[in-house]
């Protein structure tokens, strides 16, 4: 997964140790493998007590392989150490010399914040301690701190940086759950005598009845000393009448992998059961039912959870779930509306057409579908199913146009129905449809975007003394996809420090803008469909 080539070093130790990023005792906002909405998180981050450009040092000896900007990441360091691992360090606020003059010197080069550097290994060699870059607040970041990613140089997979500290960090703080989740299998189980999913909490009163096959997950966190961080659980593992049925133990991913967490994950609670079309390493079930439970005998079911953090605290919590014997009907569908996990799907209604590849579904779905009509919209609507289901990859949906209000087909996009309103997926136009990649089932339908982003400079009058060109550029429906600035003819390198803010920003620099004169500053920006604007102002500098 290393995104430029590099020499793979043997490791010389059963336990390499790392040497802190700060000089002050660390605290964590995140841990490996704690469940994100998309992904498991890759790495530890360390928080910087709110400050940018607190100085980060290389975790040991090694060499420097790529040197980045990205938007979603902001300054990345990639160091390739001599002890078989590879760390990559997120949301750098600058590098140093040379290497910082290096890298801008190629974003005026390229016209672009985006750039990426690989040196070669023996170009910037480190030693472990050496300062290497200043940590801060870009990208997607809440906050000042350092991302740190560790990956096993050899096989490319993502492992827990915690451990390779040794004693440099204690935790004495254990996990802490927060309630549990009962899910009945569709067709074959019941909970308090119904098919929906159950929750309660640790300390439940309420007394559980079940049949048939069900599946347990559980709500919990782990905490660092020091930090009231909701951080993920090391290790999970349940036991049902002394019989252990299911365990995961989050220490290592690939690239992958990591979207996998779809399926791990439902509502916040971490599922103690394996989806078919789940092949994560990092989980295993040691029943034939993957983990589920049948429920088939009139007696008391003894769940026990025991939750493990990477230093080893450890709590244990249990439940009773009483077997009530029930009448369970199996599941009635349509064949056209039932996808099968473990083959090609493809739906055809009036005016839609989505196709499913083999081995994109985790599960069996039974498709909710319903088709809103309206004579007088662009597109129907499409409720492919009641509730998100997350895709492994992509696939392919055409929603075929009802009307055409406007004749340029470059403004129409495909538009996912939220609480919050159309979330824009893309696509284009073909003979009629308009096609687009979606990444999981919910309700789709066509929209136009005709309007373009809106730029505003602020606080212009102040652009001198801050030494600063400040914009803020948004766009309602499909996004900014694209912007380019310049001063007086010439490219000014505007960027975005945070993912999380509207503010485009451009620092004023005597190599690049004439000092004691006027100048004349353009923005341009475009959106998903091609709409843009341009904005000119002058100012003195």
């Amino acid at each position: 997964m290393l995104a430029c080539g590099v020499q793979a070093y043997s490791q010389n130790s059963d336990k390499p140790t790392f040497v802190l990023p700060f000089a002050s005792q660390p605290l964590f906002s995140g841990n490996f493998g704690e469940i994100r909405a998309t992904h498991f998180h890759g790495g530890l981050d360390f928080k910087t007590g709110g400050v940018v450009g607190v100085p980060i040092r290389a975790f040991a000896d090694g060499y420097i392989s790529r040197i980045a900007f990205t938007h979603g990441s902001g300054g990345i360091l990639e160091i390739v150490h001599d002890n078989g691992y590879t760390t990559v360090s997120r949301h750098i606020e600058a590098f140093l010399s040379p290497i910082k003059e290096r890298i801008k010197e190629l974003q005026h080069q390229e016209e672009t914040y985006e750039v990426s550097i690989c040196p070669e290994p023996d170009e910037y060699r480190v030693k472990a301690g050496e300062a290497v870059a200043l940590a801060g607040n870009r990208g997607y970041s809440f906050g000042p701190h350092l991302h740190l990613e560790a990956i096993e140089t050899e096989t490319g997979d993502f492992v827990d940086p915690l451990p390779l500290f040794g004693s440099g960090i204690k935790d004495t703080t254990p996990p802490k759950a927060e309630g549990f989740l009962l899910i009945p299998k569709q067709g074959e189980g019941v909970v308090q005598n119904k098919t929906q999913d159950y929750t309660f909490p640790i300390d439940n009163k309420t007394a559980i009845t079940a049949w048939g096959k069900v599946g347990a997950a559980i709500k919990a966190y782990d905490y660092m000393n020091g930090a009231n961080n909701r951080c993920g659980v090391h290790t999970v593992v349940l036991n049902v009448d002394g019989v252990d049925v299911y365990k995961s133990v989050v220490d290592r991913f690939s690239q992958p992998e990591a979207r996998l967490v779809n399926s791990l994950a439902k509502n916040g609670y971490m599922k103690s059961f394996i989806d078919p079309g789940n092949p994560l390493r990092l989980h295993e079930a040691y029943n034939d039912n993957g983990g589920w439970v049948d429920i088939d005998e009139e007696r008391d079911y003894v769940f026990r959870y025991t939750l493990s953090d990477a230093s080893g605290n450890t709590i244990r919590h249990q439940f009773i779930v009483k077997g009530v014997k029930k009448e369970i009907e199996p599941l009635q569908h349509p064949d056209k509306y039932f996808f099968a996990w473990d083959k090609a799907n493809h739906l055809h209604e009036p005016g839609l057409t989505l196709t499913l590849p083999k081995g994109i579904l985790y599960d069996d779905v039974a498709l909710n579908f319903k088709l809103k009509a309206d004579s007088s919209a662009i597109a129907h609507t499409y409720q492919l199913h009641d509730r998100r289901v997350h895709l492994r990859d992509n696939a392919e949906i055409s929603i075929g146009l009802r009307r055409k209000p406007i004749a340029d087909t470059d403004k129409y996009y495909v538009a996912r129905v939220t609480a919050k309103g159309l979330a824009g997926v893309g696509g284009r136009y073909e003979e009629g449809y308009m096609k687009a990649n979606i990444r999981e089932l919910g309700t789709y339908t066509v929209a136009i975007d005709t309007v373009p982003p809106v730029i505003v400079p602020i606080n212009k009058a102040n652009w001198a003394n801050s030494g600063k060109i400040v914009f803020t550029i948004k766009d309602a429906q499909t996004g900014v996809s694209a912007y380019k600035g310049t001063v007086d003819g010439k490219y000014a390198l505007f960027y975005r420090p945070n993912m999380l803010s509207s503010q485009y920003i451009c620092d004023l620099d005597s190599k690049y803008i004439q000092k004691g004169q006027n100048h004349r500053v353009e923005l341009i920006a475009t959106d998903g469909r091609g709409n843009e604007t341009i904005i000119t102002e002058t100012f003195f500098w």
